[in-house]
Parts: C-alpha cells; sequence; structure tokens
C-alpha cells in the first residue's frame, strides 16, 4: 500500500506538477471524483434497479428535470461569488468538500426512513456542490500550471485521475451497497469528502491571489492554438453575456454541448434498452456492466490521449472528437447489436471526456481571472441543460424505437452539427480575414493612365 502511494504520487507530481502544486490540485480531483462516485452509486440503487422497468423510468424522468433546479443557483449566483472570492480560492474548494460531507450525513439519516423533505434538498446541494468543484478546479488550474504541461495536459491529468478513482470505488460502493446498505455507503462518503479537504489546504498560497493583469495576452504559450484567440476580449461581467465570450469560446462550448446531449442520450436509452431486452448470449445485468464498463473506458482513452497528443491545437480536437462521434454512432446504426452499443458507448465516453478537456483549456485561454469562474460556471449549466434533455430524449426514445432506428436519428442529429459547425467556423474566419485585409490603395492619374508620363 505504501508502495501503491508512492508511485501514485510520483505520478500525480511529475514534470514539476509537485513544485507548481499541480499535483496537490490532481489529487484532490481524484477524492472529489471517488466521493461523487459513492453518491452516485447509493442514489442509482435507489432510483432504477430498485425499481421495476416503468417505475424507474419515470422516477428517473423526475429526477432529471428535478436536477436542473439547482443548476438555476450555479450560473448567476455561484460563478460570479466564485470570481470574487479570488483570494480565498482555498477556503472556497474546502467548503465544497465540508458541506458536501454533512450533506451526505443528513442522507444517510433521512434515507432509512424515507424522509424526503430531508433527502432530496441535500442530494440537490451535492450536486451544485460537486459543479462548484469543477468550476473552482478548471479556474485555479492555470495559477498551478508549471511551465512544461499545457493546459490540456494538466485537465486531462485531473480527469484522469479522477476516473481511476470513479472506476476503482464504484464498483466497491456497488458491493457495500448489497452488503451493509445505501446509508453507509453515504457515510463513508462524508468520510471521503473530509479527507479532500487534507489535499485542498496543501495548495499553494499563489492560488489565492489575483493576477495583476486582470486578462491574459491571447495566444497562451501553453495551450499554442494555432488559429490564435478572439480578436476583443470581453470586458462585461455579467453571467447572461455568453455572447460575448467571443466566437472561440462559444464555438467550444456549443460542440461540447452537442457532446454531452449525445453522451446522456444514449446512456439512459441504452441503459433502459439493454434492461428490457436480452442480448445473448448475456444477461440484462451482463449487458449493463458491460456498457457502463464501456463508457468508463471510452472516458480513461479520451483522458490518455489528452495526455498523449498534448493538445496544442484544442479547438481542433473538438471538432475531431465530435466527427470521429458522429462517424461510430453512424455505423453502430447499420450494424445494432451488443457489441456496436458497446462501441458507441465507449464514442460517447471518449467524445464526452476529450471535448470537456479541450473546452476548458480553450476557456483557461481566453478568459481573464475576473470572469473565469462565471465562464464555466454558464458553461456548467448549459451542459447539464443539454444533458437532461438528451437524457429524456432517450428516455422517450426507448420506448418507441429500436437501436437501429434511434441511432440512425441520433447520428443524422450529429452530422447536422458538425455541418452547422464547420460552416460557422469558416464564415468566422472570413470575416476575420476581410477585417485584416489592408485597405486597398486609390488609384492615381499615373496609375490610371501610365501613358502620359512614357
Amino acid at each position: 500500500m505504501t508502495r501503491t502511494g508512492r508511485l501514485t504520487r510520483r505520478a500525480t507530481h511529475a514534470q514539476g506538477a509537485g513544485r507548481s502544486g499541480l499535483g496537490s490540485l490532481i489529487e484532490a480531483s481524484a477524492i472529489n471524483s471517488a466521493g461523487d462516485a459513492l453518491v452516485t452509486v447509493a442514489l442509482a440503487g435507489t432510483l432504477f434497479f430498485g425499481l421495476d422497468v416503468n417505475q424507474a423510468r419515470g422516477q428517473v424522468a423526475l429526477y432529471l428535470v428535478v436536477t436542473m433546479a439547482p443548476f438555476a443557483l450555479v450560473a448567476p449566483l455561484i460563478g460570479p461569488a466564485l470570481d470574487r472570492a479570488r483570494h480565498v480560492r482555498r477556503y472556497a474548494i474546502s467548503s465544497t468538500f465540508v458541506m458536501r460531507a454533512l450533506l451526505c450525513w443528513a442522507m444517510a439519516s433521512a434515507l432509512p426512513h424515507g424522509d424526503q423533505v430531508t433527502f432530496l434538498p441535500a442530494a440537490f446541494g451535492v450536486l451544485v456542490l460537486s459543479k462548484a468543484f469543477g468550476v473552482l478546479r478548471a479556474a485555479v488550474t492555470p495559477r498551478v500550471l508549471p511551465d512544461e504541461i499545457t493546459l490540456v495536459t494538466a485537465n486531462a491529468r485531473s480527469a484522469f485521475a479522477g476516473l481511476i478513482a470513479a472506476s476503482i470505488t464504484a464498483p466497491a460502493a456497488a458491493g457495500l451497497v448489497w452488503l451493509i446498505g445505501a446509508d453507509w455507503v453515504l457515510r463513508i462518503g462524508t468520510v471521503v469528502f473530509l479527507l479532500g479537504v487534507v489535499f485542498t489546504m496543501r495548495l499553494p498560497q499563489s492560488v489565492d491571489v489575483p493576477d495583476a493583469e486582470p486578462s491574459p495576452e491571447t495566444g497562451d504559450r501553453r495551450t499554442g492554438d494555432p488559429e490564435g484567440g478572439d480578436a476583443e476580449r470581453p470586458k462585461a461581467r455579467h453571467w447572461r453575456t455568453l455572447p460575448r465570450v467571443g466566437p472561440v469560446v462559444t464555438e467550444a462550448m456549443q460542440a461540447n454541448a452537442v457532446l454531452r446531449a449525445f453522451s446522456g442520450f444514449l446512456i439512459l436509452y441504452l441503459a433502459f434498452l439493454l434492461r428490457q431486452e436480452r442480448f445473448d448470449p448475456v444477461s440484462n445485468n451482463v449487458a449493463l456492466g458491460l456498457l457502463a464498463a464501456s463508457a468508463g473506458a471510452g472516458g480513461l482513452i479520451g483522458t490518455a490521449l489528452g495526455v498523449w497528443m498534448k493538445a496544442r491545437a484544442p479547438r481542433l480536437i473538438v471538432s475531431a472528437t465530435l466527427a470521429s462521434v458522429t462517424a461510430v454512432a453512424a455505423v453502430s446504426a447499420a450494424f445494432f447489436g451488443l457489441w456496436a452499443a458497446l462501441a458507441v458507448a465507449t464514442a460517447a465516453g471518449l467524445g464526452q471526456v476529450l471535448g470537456k478537456l479541450s473546452m476548458d483549456a480553450v476557456v483557461q485561454q481566453e478568459i481573464g481571472e475576473e470572469m473565469r469562474s462565471s465562464t464555466f460556471a454558464v458553461s456548467e449549466t448549459l451542459h447539464q441543460l443539454v444533458w437532461v434533455i438528451g437524457g429524456l430524449l432517450g428516455l422517450g426514445m426507448s420506448i418507441v424505437a429500436d437501436g437501429r432506428v434511434a441511432l440512425a436519428i441520433v447520428s443524422a442529429a450529429l452530422a447536422v452539427s458538425l455541418g452547422l459547425l464547420l460552416s460557422r467556423r469558416a464564415g468566422t474566419r472570413r470575416r476575420a480575414r476581410r477585417r485584416r485585409r489592408p485597405p486597398q490603395r486609390s488609384s492615381t492619374i499615373k496609375d490610371a493612365h501610365p501613358e502620359m508620363h512614357t
């Protein structure tokens, strides 16, 4: 165990990450994912597997709709508050762990008695605080970035650590739910979240110090987007000014929103399809387990690619990811079966993670610290909204459409989204070239009539 801990520390602190504080942020991200996995497994046991298919469909739909309510707070309130709290970021991150620990204990006490008045608000609070941690982690990453690592690589390391922690924790939590009950799993989550406070407070004090210059220069050398950034840096601070962050950030958010909606659709559609239809030679539960493993494997592959590519062109990565996912969905629609379902689940997991890593790098590159948290808060709200919409569409389509039809419709929607994205990018480039083109010199008499001067 000690040797494993040393190897883990060596990996998270490599390439100057330990010196800059990035290693501690990566470890905090892993603890965050482990705690979230414990909560997710405990809730899944009560909402999905504990009911028959029709009841589960209704409960999941209601849960999806209601979980959007807390995000009314994330963009208008939490994002601007985090922007104003740049000087106490370590304590803000620690508070997300402490409050989640208390809410997990409240849920554990309410669950055996069926106390929905306590359980549901606590579950919503855990969800909001989890998103707040994600916003803070993304906003803090540029401040702890060593010179040897790019932004997307740093994001990929945090995501990779989180996926490894969740992949280990989720199966263990499922076994513990069966052995000791969901309430005790939530109590274990309390301990895990409190452990996150330790790693958060090890972040360097420079995290709490705002930049002297409010906006970084366009085109950070460590992200290296060859197409450059937005020509004009936004000055607005209000959360409803998403179009004013510039075309580069808006494009990345829109592409990532498409990938998130596809992920939400596919997870819930395939989960109910595999539960109500048998795919020989495996049982329904085995098929569901393979689906979860495929989605997790796709996420791991996405984070590994983010580290390996060093992501010098995050905009290109987002577009290539969307194109690849579209192709896999189309092929899976033509040859639908268990293996096709697993392949498209892998592609969805990879696309969601790799798209998120690249989008985070674009925002970290293009947006200054004075409104970076607000931008990430709007992004998280947007992506949760489209994930819920995609999930609701998946629930509905699991009733009326088989796998071939559903994936054909989705692949067509992805292709249309990709086409609109590329055409909009081409239009933006044409407008940028026209703005950069110098005005033509007015013709003189000599230019117009050279024979007069011969």
